[in-house]
């Protein structure tokens, strides 16, 4: 489960970076290369950023060499790692939500999804919604296995990815409409994005930023945190698809 195949999976060349970061894809997808390129413009500090499955990503910030100065992670497994001292006292920040929606191929009808009701009935007129596989681990995937449990989605035929994430696989040509991050969903020219699913199915992941406790370039990394969370940023954020929480 790593980054949409249109990005790479590394920005950057991470073992010899000014700041390392390793990130989920989630927010590699939200815009994090491209601040990270303006802000090498800027300040001449270079930064490389690795792109790694949230079901492995805990176990890389502790364990990779050379180890990551800025470490990107889920609420809940940033609290984790902070628990288990891997994260820099005083540096955790919320960094911003994002959400889970539904996209259909480029072209097709887009269905009201405004209420729960609305995209149960959407989603069961599809042949196939595509989907993260749950067996993969990642937060993505169990988000959107725990929507598809509840009882107004029985009967949805929602199968599993073969191949990276459900916005992939739709992109890709399998089924008619997927169910996945928006900021996994905007890069994709082959489908387009319905909109986020509904506020009361709790379908976001909520993303912290941080320095790591292995850190080696400790206030490069701050640096470049505080230029992540300027307000400036938030153009490049917002369109596609990280809300930053103000």
């Amino acid at each position: 489960q790593n980054a949409p195949a249109v990005f790479a999976p590394t920005a950057g060349d991470y073992a010899t970076a000014d700041i390392r970061v390793i990130t989920p894809g989630v927010v590699f997808a939200a815009g994090l290369p491209d601040i990270a390129a303006v802000f090498t413009k800027e300040t001449g500090r270079k930064v490389g950023i690795v792109v790694v499955g949230m079901g492995t990503i805990v176990e890389e910030m502790t364990k990779k060499t050379p180890p990551p100065d800025v470490i990107v992670l889920p609420f809940q497994l940033m609290t984790t790692l902070s628990l288990d001292g891997g994260v820099a006292p005083g540096t955790f920040n919320p960094l911003g939500r994002t959400r889970m929606g539904l996209a259909v191929r480029a072209g097709a009808p887009k269905p009201d999804i405004s209420t729960v009701e609305k995209l149960a009935a959407a989603l069961k007129s599809a042949k196939a919604v595509m989907r993260s596989n749950p067996a993969s681990r990642t937060m993505v995937a169990r988000l959107i296995d725990d929507v598809l449990k509840r009882p107004e989605f029985a009967g949805v035929n929602a199968p599993p990815s073969t191949n990276g994430e459900g916005g992939q696989a739709l992109a890709r040509g399998e089924g008619d409409m997927a169910i996945q991050t928006i900021s996994q969903i905007l890069p994709y020219k082959e489908i387009e994005l319905v909109g986020p699913l509904p506020a009361e199915l709790g379908a976001w992941i909520d993303s912290a930023v941080a320095v790591s406790a292995r850190a080696t370039h400790a206030d490069d990394a701050r640096a470049f945190i505080r230029y992540l969370l300027r307000p400036e940023s938030n153009k490049v954020w917002k369109p596609r698809g990280l809300e930053r929480f103000e």
